[in-house]
C-alpha cells in the first residue's frame, strides 16, 4: 500500500475527507521502528499495526466545543463526598480521593464542613457515620496544586456547611489565603447569567449557601444522625409536586428552619458570604412555583430519588430552569457503599452537577467517565442545544416526548488483541486459552438505550468476531457507545476483560482501534478491539 493508496483508504474507507499525504507520511513514519515495515508501502502485517495502533483511535480528545457561554450551559464532571476512600458509613477521608479526581479531570469537588471535637476548627467528613476526618486546610491544599493539571477550565467547590459563624470566618481566612487570587468572588450577590468557563479559566468557585446559622450544633448533628438512619424512608416518601425537604437527606447543607438567605442579617458572616460564587438555594412551596421564580441564578439540589419524582410532573420546568441556573442531583442516601445511579436522567432535564462517587467502578461510573472523555476531557461538556432553545411560543423540551429516529449507528466488531500481555497467561482459564465474547450497545435517553453481544470465540487470545449490530439513535446528543469484553464462563458469572464507553457525537467513521480500560477507567496497555462505524 503506497502513500497515495493510504491517502484513498483514509478518505474513502475511514471517511477522513481532508486528509493529505501528510497524514500519510505521519502513519508510515509511526511504523518505520517495525522489521515488517517496507520503505516502498505497508504490507499486510504493517497495515494491521496501523489499523490497531494509537494513531487509528475511534476518540481522539480535542476540545472544540465553544467555551464562551455561561456556565450553566454546561455539564460539569462532578463529584460526591469526594474526599472519601470507600463507603459512606467506615471509610478514611482523606486528600488522596481528591487529587485523584481532579487529575481525572473532575471540576466539582464537594467538601462536608463540621467542627472538630474541640469546636475550634474545621474537619471534613460525612457527618454522623464513622467515617474518620480530615483537615480542611488539607484538602484545600490538596485542591490548588491539582486543580488544573488535567484541564485549565474552572473548579468548583460545593460546601455542604454545618459550621458556627466563628468556624465558617475562619473558613472564609483559609480560603483566601490557599486560593488568593485563584479566587473568583463575584461582585454582585444578583447575577443574571454566570460567567464563561474561557473567562473563568484557571479561578476556583465557592458554591454554598449564605452563611445564617440559626440552630445549635448539637441540635444540628442530632438531626443529621436521625436523617441517616431513615434515609430510604425518606426518599420513598418525598412528593413530586411539592418543593422537596432538603432536610431528607443528609447530603445538603440545610438547617431545620426555614432558610431565607434575606433574613436574620445578624448571624451574617460578610467575608464568608463574599466568597460565594454559586448560591445555593432551598425551594419553598410548590416546586413548580420555585421553579419559575428563580430572579437571580442560583443552585438547587436534589437527591436521585427526588430527581425521578419531580420528573413525572415538572420536567419542562426543570428543563427552563437549567437554561440559566444549576441543578445538582446527588445519590440518595441509602447508597452507603458508594454506588452510582443513571445519569442520564439527569442530564436529559439539563442538570449540569450529576454528582457520583469517584472511588468505585460499575456501569454507571463508566458511563460518567464515558460522558466528560467528550471535549478533550476538560471536564466541561456543552449541553445539547435542543436543551438550551425557547420556542416562538416560550416552549422548551418536553424529556417525556417520544422522538422520530435522527440516524442509526452501525457497529462491526472485527476482532480484538492484548489479553495475552496485560493478564496473567492462567487469568482467565488455568488450563486453556479464554472463550471471549463482546457487549456493545449504548447507553442513551431509554428509548436508544440497548446492548448486543458477540457469540463466544472458544480457546483463543486474539479472537475474531466480525459481527454486526445497528443501533437507532432518537437524541444521539446524549447517546455513549459501551464496549464490554467478557471471557465467557459456564457457571454464568463472566469474567471481566476490559470497557469503555464514548461520546458518539465524537465517534470517528470507518474501521478503528478501540483500547479498553480496567474496572476503574485506567487504560490497558495492550488490550483493544478492532471495530468499525457507520452512521446512516
Amino acid at each position: 500500500m503506497t502513500l497515495d493508496h493510504l491517502v484513498t483508504f483514509l478518505k474513502e474507507v475511514q471517511g477522513e475527507e481532508y486528509a493529505r499525504k501528510e497524514d500519510a507520511q505521519a502513519i508510515f513514519e509511526s511504523l518505520k521502528h517495525l522489521k515488517i515495515f517496507h520503505r516502498n508501502g505497508l504490507h499486510l502485517d504493517a497495515f494491521f499495526r496501523y489499523l490497531l495502533g494509537d494513531l487509528n483511535h475511534a476518540h481522539t480528545p480535542m476540545i472544540h466545543h465553544d467555551m464562551n457561554a455561561p456556565l450553566a450551559h454546561y455539564y460539569l464532571f462532578t463529584g460526591h463526598n469526594s474526599y472519601l476512600t470507600g463507603n459512606q458509613l467506615s471509610s478514611d477521608s482523606s486528600v488522596v480521593p481528591i487529587t485523584k479526581a481532579l487529575r481525572r479531570g473532575v471540576r466539582v469537588i464537594e467538601l462536608d464542613l463540621w467542627p472538630n471535637s474541640a469546636k475550634n476548627d474545621v474537619e471534613v467528613c460525612h457527618g454522623g457515620t464513622l467515617t474518620s476526618p480530615v483537615a480542611l486546610k488539607d484538602c484545600l491544599r490538596a485542591i490548588k496544586d491539582n486543580a488544573f493539571v488535567a484541564s485549565e477550565y474552572p473548579v468548583v467547590i460545593t460546601f455542604e456547611d454545618h459550621l458556627t459563624p466563628t468556624l465558617q470566618a475562619k473558613v472564609a481566612k483559609m480560603v483566601t489565603k490557599t486560593f488568593g487570587n485563584m479566587l473568583y468572588c463575584p461582585l454582585s450577590d444578583y447575577l443574571v447569567d454566570f460567567p464563561s468557563p474561557e473567562i473563568l479559566k484557571k479561578r476556583v468557585l465557592i458554591s454554598t449557601k449564605p452563611p445564617e446559622y440559626r440552630e445549635s450544633q448539637h441540635g444540628s448533628t442530632r438531626k443529621k444522625k436521625e436523617n441517616l438512619k431513615d434515609h430510604s424512608k425518606d426518599d420513598e416518601e418525598d412528593s413530586p409536586n411539592e418543593a422537596p425537604d432538603d432536610q431528607q437527606d443528609s447530603d445538603d447543607n440545610d438547617r431545620e428552619e426555614d432558610d431565607d438567605e434575606d433574613e436574620d442579617d445578624e448571624h451574617d458572616v460578610p467575608e464568608y458570604k463574599q466568597l460565594i460564587a454559586i448560591h445555593a438555594g432551598k425551594p419553598k412551596g410548590e416546586f413548580q412555583k420555585w421553579l419559575a421564580d428563580a430572579v437571580k441564578v442560583r443552585r438547587l439540589s436534589l437527591s436521585e430519588q427526588q430527581l425521578e419524582n419531580a420528573a413525572k410532573t415538572n420536567g419542562t420546568h426543570m428543563v427552563r430552569f437549567t437554561q440559566r441556573n444549576f441543578l445538582r442531583i446527588y445519590p440518595k442516601g441509602m447508597r452507603l457503599d458508594s454506588s452510582n445511579y443513571n445519569p442520564m436522567l439527569g442530564w436529559m432535564h439539563g442538570a449540569q452537577m450529576v454528582a457520583f462517587n469517584m472511588q468505585g467502578h460499575g456501569k454507571y461510573l463508566w458511563i460518567m467517565q464515558g460522558m466528560f472523555r467528550s471535549n478533550g476531557g476538560c471536564g466541561y461538556v456543552k449541553k445539547p442545544d435542543f436543551l438550551l432553545n425557547v420556542g416562538p411560543e416560550n416552549e422548551v423540551f418536553d424529556p417525556k416526548e417520544i422522538l422520530p429516529v435522527k440516524k442509526t449507528l452501525q457497529v462491526k466488531v472485527y476482532m480484538g488483541e492484548g489479553w495475552h500481555s496485560d493478564f496473567r497467561h492462567t487469568h482467565f482459564d488455568r488450563f486453556s486459552p479464554p472463550d471471549f465474547f463482546v457487549k456493545v450497545g449504548i447507553a442513551g435517553v431509554p428509548r436508544d438505550s440497548k446492548m448486543r453481544k458477540t457469540k463466544a470465540v472458544e480457546d483463543e487470545w486474539t479472537p475474531v468476531w466480525n459481527e454486526e449490530f445497528e443501533f437507532p439513535l432518537t437524541i444521539p446528543e446524549l447517546a455513549l457507545l459501551r464496549v464490554e469484553a467478557l471471557e465467557y464462563d459456564t457457571s454464568g458469572n463472566s469474567d471481566f476483560g476490559g470497557q469503555t464507553c464514548l461520546p458518539i457525537s465524537e465517534l470517528k467513521t470507518g474501521i478503528r482501534s478501540v483500547p479498553l480500560n480496567d474496572r476503574k477507567g485506567d487504560k490497558y496497555k495492550n488490550v483493544r478491539l478492532l471495530m468499525s462505524f457507520q452512521f446512516v
